[in-house]
């Protein structure tokens, strides 16, 4: 049968070659003229049978020959034919063949027809077996290679064959390590081998695959190979399924540092940190070394300008794959100007990044100078929040070989818009704090000065989520008689609405505190002001969420010459004595409701000090924890406070690391004082009969006494201040008067009566024969005042002694 080979495939597995097919040869006239063996075995017809009879009438059924004409219509116009037909076996039965048929020539010129056949079932699979694995090699997206055991190439398909630059019939001989870089040759062909060795698939194992024709580009494949055996189990070598990944890992890579930028950067609300954090989110994920530089203004925690864009800029963060030089122009903190044709300052002025794939000749500009040699790329995005530019950031590549690309600057763009926002976030908290650590620095006292009724020390600690304020507070007022009040306050809240409160309440104390009133008194006044705040605040018009207005107190007064310690609180904690001894105590002192309640009574009590006693006074943020309660803290305060052998600033420390976390919840204000007590010696009383004598009297006293402390200098004006103040005393008064000197840094007079009338100044007309007395006192001493007790009142004056100025 001469001429099969034009289509009769030599390949054992193909079901139409010569030893599968079934093949017969028909003459002009479709009689049959040739049988092979194998159509005997399928067909089931022996050649004698079937030799010399018409084929169509013998294999074909009648319902079929329209079929059968159409096929041999078609032969006879294209020369050959391919088709599917149902042949009668020898059995009866029909049979679904698929069928070639091709034109023989014979000598002169006689054509005959060889007809080949196979199973239509087998010759289907066939083809589309055929079908896929020519469309590996000419058709499919994904490389292929076949390698021979000792990994020489035996073919690749064109896929891979465009992957590596190349055409498919070079690479066929050839090994890995002729296309890529040494390390990534043997990486690879190090897995091939494995598989080899082991039978062990390799299935999308990604790896490095860059081209000896370009060793800088990055470049990824993810790989997948299995072995290839012959029916006998013999090794035939590796194929490998080759995907370029490039772009996935890229996105991947991409995602995964914008995942980690979005919990890393923003974590605080300190400008400079969260610089810190752009510039180390960027290294080295995107380039080799990063910087940030923010405007001055922005830097100091102020608002930026909308033309700001000149001005000089704070290095504020850098960070590199390796240390950069100590220069000047690039430690963190310098202050830089960068000149209006450099990328940062085009980015600056215009809010536009700016993408210099490589870095001219000049090398990078003269605020960058310094950076690791052979930076050759650069990339500059501005940090833009609300319209305005906050600065930007540098990132710069010098170890990494490709230069920055376009996607490179989408990502530091996305990376700088998400870093902007937490650094003016950050700026505004810094200016806020600002304020309100301004605010609190005015409303709070700074330093006492020296007393001598107590020595103080003092700890104000906000609330860990406040912005450095709160509504807590303490103060230490000098009262007439050397006398002291020591006070602290708690304002319901924290923040600059606390503080603001506490301010108004602070003043309020002061001003009370000026008029010499009882501590029940004052928090009478304290608790209608404090209703009055809240009144204020609903009248405004705010929403059931704002805070109520509240607050407790606990105001003290101590006198060094009785000892004494008057205080009232209203629902604050009680107070913390420590004898000198080392015993400690809580006063009994009424609780009292707490400011704001309205109508309700407070009370205060008396308790004596000796010399030397220590008292604490504080706030509930001190004392009541997240884990323990409030006796239990107060407990923990006066196991701490009792102590001995320690200074009183030594005391305050210890009590706050003994009592709170690192973050308290609450606002705290402690107060700590050591009491004193004038030596009698330097204190002289004398009770007066009401009477016309009493004013001479007293001058005699007031001069011996003076005398007495060397004091002589003194002696005219304070006769004259005392004659006048008890004249007043027995003229309106009536009942004995009370004659007090006080000497310690100033001169003190106090002459006390049992009335309740408080002594006016006025000025007296040129005819009156009286009312000058109290002008002289007053033109006379340095301070005067009266206070009201429930036995009467006190007027006092007070004098500057020789050489002692305030």
């Amino acid at each position: 049968m001469t001429g099969s080979a034009t289509f009769m495939n030599e390949n054992p597995e193909d079901p139409f070659s010569p030893r599968r097919a079934v093949s017969a040869v028909l003459d002009p006239h479709g009689r049959i003229t040739g049988w092979s063996e194998r159509a005997e075995a399928v067909l089931g017809r022996s050649a004698r049978e079937v030799l010399g009879r018409v084929a169509a009438g013998l294999l074909v059924a009648p319902e079929d020959r329209t079929a059968v004409d159409e096929a041999v219509a078609a032969c006879r116009k294209q020369g050959g034919w391919s088709g599917v037909l149902p042949l009668r076996v020898g059995d009866g039965r029909t049979r679904r063949f698929a069928l070639r048929v091709r034109p023989l020539e014979r000598s002169g010129g006689l054509t005959e027809w060889l007809v080949a056949g196979a199973p239509a079932a087998e010759a289907g699979q066939w083809e589309i077996d055929r079908s896929v694995v020519d469309g590996l090699f000419s058709r499919s997206p994904i490389g292929l290679a076949v390698h021979a055991p000792d990994l020489s190439i035996l073919r690749i398909n064109r896929a891979l064959a465009g992957i590596g630059g190349i055409r498919a019939e070079e690479a066929r001989g050839a090994r890995i390590g002729d296309f890529l870089v040494a390390g990534d040759a043997e990486t690879i062909e190090a897995r091939l081998r494995q598989v080899l060795e082991t039978g062990e698939p390799l299935i999308f194992t990604e790896q490095p695959c860059r081209l000896l024709t370009e060793p800088s580009r990055e470049r990824l494949v993810a790989v997948s190979a299995f072995r290839m055996e012959d029916a006998d189990g013999r090794v035939l070598g590796v194929t490998q399924l080759v995907e370029d990944v490039t772009d996935r890992h890229r996105a991947r890579r991409r995602l995964a540092l914008l995942s980690a930028a979005g919990t890393g950067i923003g974590t605080t609300l300190d400008v400079a940190t969260t610089a810190d954090e752009l510039a180390s989110a960027a290294v080295p994920g995107v380039a080799d070394h990063a910087s940030v530089d923010l405007l001055e203004q922005v830097s100091r925690g102020e608002e930026p300008v909308a033309d700001g864009g000149g001005g000089p800029v704070r290095r504020t963060a850098l960070h590199g794959v390796r240390p950069a030089p100590d220069r000047s122009a690039l430690r963190i903190g310098a202050l830089n100007t960068f000149p209006p044709d450099s990328p940062q300052g085009r980015c600056l002025a215009t809010g536009r990044a700016v993408l210099e794939p490589v870095v001219g000749a000049s090398g990078p500009p003269a605020a960058d100078r310094g950076l690791p040699r052979g930076a050759h790329s650069l990339v500059v995005v501005p940090l833009t929040a609300r319209g305005l530019v906050l600065g930007c950031m540098s990132l710069w590549r010098s170890r990494l070989p490709e230069p920055f690309e376009e996607d490179d600057l989408t990502l530091a763009g996305e990376l700088a818009a998400r870093a902007a926002v937490s650094i003016d976030n950050a700026r505004r908290f810094t200016q806020q704090r600002r304020t309100a650590r301004a605010l609190q620095r005015r409303l709070l006292p700074r330093e006492f000065p020296a007393h001598p009724a107590v020595a103080v020390a003092h700890r104000y600690v906000p609330a860990g989520g406040a912005a450095g304020v709160g509504g807590d507070w303490f103060d230490v007022i000098p009262l007439s008689g050397a006398r002291v009040a020591l006070v602290v306050g708690d304002v319901v809240g924290h923040g600059i609405d606390a503080a603001a409160t506490m301010g108004r309440l602070r003043t309020a104390v002061h001003t009370l505190a000026d008029l010499d009133l009882e501590p029940d008194e004052v928090l009478s006044h304290l608790d209608d002001l404090v209703t009055r705040l809240a009144g204020e605040q609903e009248a405004d018009g705010e929403g059931p969420g704002e805070e109520v207005v509240g607050a407790t107190c606990l105001y003290a007064v101590y006198d060094p010459v009785t000892r004494q310690l008057c205080a009232a609180r209203a629902g604050h904690p009680p107070p913390v004595v420590v004898a000198p001894g080392g015993a400690v105590e809580l006063p009994e002192l009424p609780a009292g409701p707490p400011l704001g309640l309205g109508g309700l009574p407070f009370e205060a009590a008396e308790t004596a000090l000796p010399e030397g006693s220590l008292l604490a006074l504080y706030t509930n943020g001190l004392v009541d924890g997240d884990h323990h309660d409030v006796d239990d803290g107060i407990a923990r305060l006066c196991r701490t406070v009792a102590r001995p052998g320690r200074s009183l600033e030594q005391t305050a420390q210890e009590v706050l690391d003994a009592l709170l976390p690192a973050r308290p919840s609450d606002d705290v204000a402690l107060l700590l004082a050591r009491t004193r007590t004038l030596a009698p010696e330097l204190v002289a009383t004398w009770e007066l009969a009401a009477e016309a004598t009493a004013p001479s009297r007293a001058r005699q006293l007031t001069a011996e006494r003076l005398a007495a402390w060397g004091l002589e200098e003194l002696a005219f004006t304070t006769e004259l201040i005392v004659s006048e103040l008890v004249t007043n005393a027995y003229r309106y008064a009536g009942g004995p008067v009370t004659l007090r000197l006080i000497h310690h840094h100033r001169l003190i007079c106090e002459v006390g009566d049992p009335s309740s009338t408080s002594p006016h100044l006025r000025r007296a007309r040129t005819t009156d024969e009286g009312g000058r007395g109290l002008l002289l006192v007053a033109q006379l001493a340095e301070r005067w005042g009266t206070r009201h007790s429930r036995g009467g009142k006190t007027v006092w004056t007070e004098q500057l002694l020789p050489g002692h100025r305030d």
